[in-house]
């Protein structure tokens, strides 16, 4: 009877391994203080992350119950001690530098003008234990951590990440974020800081954000806004010329502010240094941010991120990063099997069926009904909904995604 390789093998083949091996070398990763090689320690967290595992413990027991399927992934049987003592020791960067590789690979697909690229930017809090309090104490009795994230909604991927301690500052991780000169940069209140806003505006990038209720604007023309929509008003002006303690507003250039309505009646300020774009577009491209919500909502649903396998700020970013690791895999590999329409559809057969000895495309052929093959489901918001009201509408979404699944 001929070999069958598992689901699992069909997920991690597109890892570009020499890469890994380049980066082991690089920063001298291999080997640990227990013996463990880098290529198990990524096999077993994936593992773990794929499987929803709720501790270490868990993945040392079901790796041992599937021992005879881990030569041919390249992988072993892992301790509880084994894994605990690499997520704390083995450097962060080898993660970091693989989910690079893979951004990049997945970003290959999708060539476009850098004009016509969107970059969404944004920050999601996850709660730790008190043991993680010596790195990422938050407040009294409060840790937490936060993931910096800049998502492309036309990829549907992040393209850059960043864990820090939960009291650090949005902005302060912004600044010293790479800047693709000429793309689209869309992001909220949490980004306010008119030196990084003039930093992009110098690079040639679009701006799109929302103003503080309180910021003045001094107006030089107002414009005609089209008439049965949520846009209110379309003006050019300057912000502020002078800051606090008199000091220079770097922003100086000519700006624009769009003013649009959203259901409950509370009018948005939105921010632009585009003063050619209709008022519609830059209202539509402010709407986009949502995608990154929804990206956020996803890992810590169908992932488990929002449960951590270790306590050091080491460990918490090597969890992190191999989410984020899982999401490209199973991206890439929805890619190349277009039988299921739904991610979410997608990656729940996958979990299911992770150790069967099965390719993707055949397991999917076989459990998907011919009714849901051409069945896509997908969010849609209306324009400029509460917060609240999105949160609703996902809710239904997912709920109709998993009777999909």
């Amino acid at each position: 009877m001929p070999h069958q390789n598992i689901v699992f093998h069909g997920l991690l083949k597109h890892i570009p391994w020499t890469v890994l091996d380049r980066l082991v070398e690089e920063h001298h990763a291999d080997p640990d203080p227990r013996g463990l090689k880098t290529r198990a320690h990524l096999i077993a967290m994936l593992y773990g992350q794929l499987c929803s595992a709720r501790g270490l413990r868990e993945i040392e027991t079901n790796l041992r119950s599937h021992a005879s399927k881990l030569y041919h992934l390249g992988g072993c049987t892992v301790s509880k001690s084994a894994l605990s003592t690499a997520n704390a020791s083995r450097p962060f960067e080898v993660f970091a530098g693989l989910l690079s590789a893979l951004m990049a690979q997945l970003q290959r697909g999708y060539r476009r003008k850098i004009g016509d690229c969107v970059r969404l930017i944004d920050s999601t809090s996850v709660q730790l234990s008190s043991l993680s309090g010596d790195w990422a104490t938050f407040s009294a009795g409060v840790c937490g951590a936060k993931a910096h994230i800049i998502y492309d909604p036309d990829a549907d991927q992040p393209l850059y990440l960043m864990v820090t301690a939960a009291n650090i500052n949005d902005i302060t991780v912004a600044k010293e974020m790479p800047i693709e000169p000429g793309a689209t940069y869309v992001f909220d209140l949490g980004y306010y800081d008119y030196g990084w806003w003039a930093r992009l505006h110098q690079a040639g990038c679009r701006i799109v954000t929302q103003l503080k209720s309180n910021t003045p604007f001094t107006v030089i023309e107002d414009r005609p806004v089209p008439a049965g929509c949520s846009v209110v008003s379309d003006r050019t002006g300057y912000l502020p010329q002078r800051l606090a303690a008199s000091r220079h507003n770097p922003m100086s250039a000519l700006v624009r502010e769009v003013r649009v309505v959203i259901e409950t009646g509370q009018a948005l300020r939105i921010f632009t240094n585009d003063l050619t774009a209709s008022a519609r577009d830059i209202a539509d491209l402010y709407k986009r941010r949502w995608a990154i919500e929804l990206f956020f909502r996803w890992i810590k649903q169908i992932l488990k991120i929002s449960h951590f396998l270790g306590t050091s700020e080491n460990a918490v970013r090597i969890q992190i990063a191999v989410a984020l690791i899982a999401f490209l895999l199973l991206r890439l590999a929805h890619d190349a099997n277009r039988i299921v329409a739904s991610p979410l559809a997608f990656a729940r057969v996958i979990r299911a069926n992770l150790m069967h000895r099965r390719s993707i495309a055949e397991l999917l052929a076989a459990r998907q009904p011919p009714s849901l093959q051409a069945r896509q489901i997908t969010f849609q918001f209306e324009p400029f909904a509460s917060r609240a009201a999105q949160r609703r509408r996902a809710s239904r979404a997912c709920a109709a995604m998993d009777m999909a699944a």
